[in-house]
């Protein structure tokens, strides 16, 4: 049986598609599927509503405790099997049942990209309306984001959005991926700064960083920190097979603990200047900081109307959620582009412009399903895309996460090799694994479908 291991450890080393990222590239092409709109959009809005700072606190604890240690065993079984999402388990000498788990996580991701996309075209439509100062030719903002969710925009903004995505991945890992990470990467991190910088000098920004950077404990419950979880979890794309694909390009001598610490450092950094710009703004102008979604779209559009050079500043806002959004799609894609290139051999090109096609076909339902113009979209309370997101978001993902821990805890024997951790680090990892991440990601997962509530 140790035989078996070892000969299956060597055949998947092998076995890969010889794709392989450089050191720097692999680790910003990690945080860029990262950070994304679960950063730039998500975050805020919720960091509002469960308290500021002790919610942020809160959830870098979760980070720390859960996703970091998630991460890394991500990284290990796609390093260690060098295949995609589905074949690295059974390349490990794992039994076939978790490769079926693989390609329900590969599911998860291409159904992911299919209403990520969406969003991600919203940022592109603000930002074009704002450097044409078009967005603020009327101040009911709100009927704005309605009358673009009760058109056709949102479908054609989904095209041109996986249009980019697959223009970029179908260059390959090297040439593709990487290259615009690097270009993606430091460029958002430059607009975050820049706005950071100019948002501190409104009246009033003050008041908005202090909530950001001053903890109340008083204002954290039961429910604050299921949400943290949560968010730890969807902050770092774990679960949805991003980070097993990544992991199956990166080189041997790439340190796996190193790249992990690095990525969940540029979460918190990015999350953290996110909100540095955030709530001053919405503080500044006394906007409500914890209204969902429509902080972004409805709120801050407003903020930026009442600024001098409120286009500019709003279109680089957008164009840094649009630089933020495509670093994620471009990670969604290639995660079913590695699958269907590993089972069928089809080529790069044929296997991202037919994903991308079905990927859109899927699409329009959820686009469509925002407005009122097809009435049957909408059932159960929920559109179609809520539906889609609700169950990608809380079923899909904690499944994705689970499976992981449990594989990298239980039953594949190699992790502790392939994570290269010291052997007192080693302990506290598998421990995290063992007994304390699939607890805590089952009760999210509980928490989340509803089955359990506070």
């Amino acid at each position: 049986m140790k035989d078996q291991k070892q000969e299956g450890a060597s055949q998947s080393e092998e076995s890969g598609t010889g794709e392989r990222f450089t050191s720097s590239g692999f680790i910003l092409a990690a945080i860029g599927s990262a950070v994304g709109l679960g950063n730039m959009w998500r975050f805020p809005y919720i960091t509002g509503k469960y308290g500021g700072a002790a919610f942020f606190l809160l959830f870098f604890i979760c980070m720390l405790l859960v996703g970091l240690p998630v991460l890394l065993a991500e990284l290990s079984v796609g390093r260690g099997g060098r295949g995609n999402a589905s074949s690295s388990f059974t390349r490990l000498g794992a039994h076939k049942m978790w490769s079926g788990f693989g390609v329900i996580i590969i599911l998860g991701a291409f159904v992911i990209l299919s209403f990520y996309a969406i969003v991600a075209g919203w940022t592109l439509h603000y930002a074009m309306l704002s450097f044409t100062g078009q967005l603020f030719e009327n101040n009911d903002f709100a009927q704005q984001f309605s009358d673009l969710n009760g058109s056709w925009m949102p479908v054609f903004w989904q095209f041109i959005v996986l249009l980019l995505t697959g223009l970029i991945i179908i260059r390959g890992v090297s040439a593709g991926i990487e290259k615009v990470n690097k270009i993606f990467i430091p460029g958002l991190l430059v607009l975050l700064i820049v706005l950071c910088v100019r948002v501190m000098f409104l009246d009033g920004a003050g008041e908005g960083a202090a909530f950001f950077l001053k903890p109340d404990f008083s204002k954290l419950t039961a429910e604050s920190a299921f949400v943290a979880l949560g968010h730890a979890f969807l902050s770092l794309s774990l679960g949805m097979g991003t980070i097993i694909t990544y992991g199956a390009y990166v080189d041997k001598r790439q340190s796996l603990s190193l790249a992990t610490a690095a990525v969940g450092t540029g979460n918190i950094v990015y999350a953290l200047l996110a909100g540095l710009i955030i709530f001053p703004t919405t503080f500044a102008f006394g906007l409500e900081a914890s209204q969902g979604p429509g902080l972004v779209f409805v709120a801050l559009p407003a903020a930026f109307s009442a600024m001098p050079l409120g286009w500019l500043f709003g279109g680089l806002f957008f164009v840094m959620i649009a630089f933020a959004s495509l670093t994620s799609t471009i990670s969604l894609l290639e995660v079913p582009v590695a699958f269907v290139r590993e089972k069928f051999g089809w080529s790069r090109s044929f296997s991202v412009i037919l994903l991308s096609i079905l990927c859109f076909v899927i699409g329009v339902p959820s686009a469509l399903s925002l407005g009122d113009k097809i009435p049957w979209l909408t059932f159960g309370g929920k559109s179609f895309f809520d539906w889609v997101d609700f169950v990608c978001t809380n079923i899909v993902l904690p499944l994705g996460g689970l499976v992981v821990t449990i594989f990298v805890g239980y039953v594949w024997k190699g992790g502790a090799k392939e994570s290269g951790l010291s052997a007192w680090w080693l302990r506290v990892w598998l421990f995290m694994l063992r007994y304390v991440a699939p607890i805590l990601v089952l009760l999210v997962f509980l928490y989340s479908s509803g089955i359990i509530s506070f």
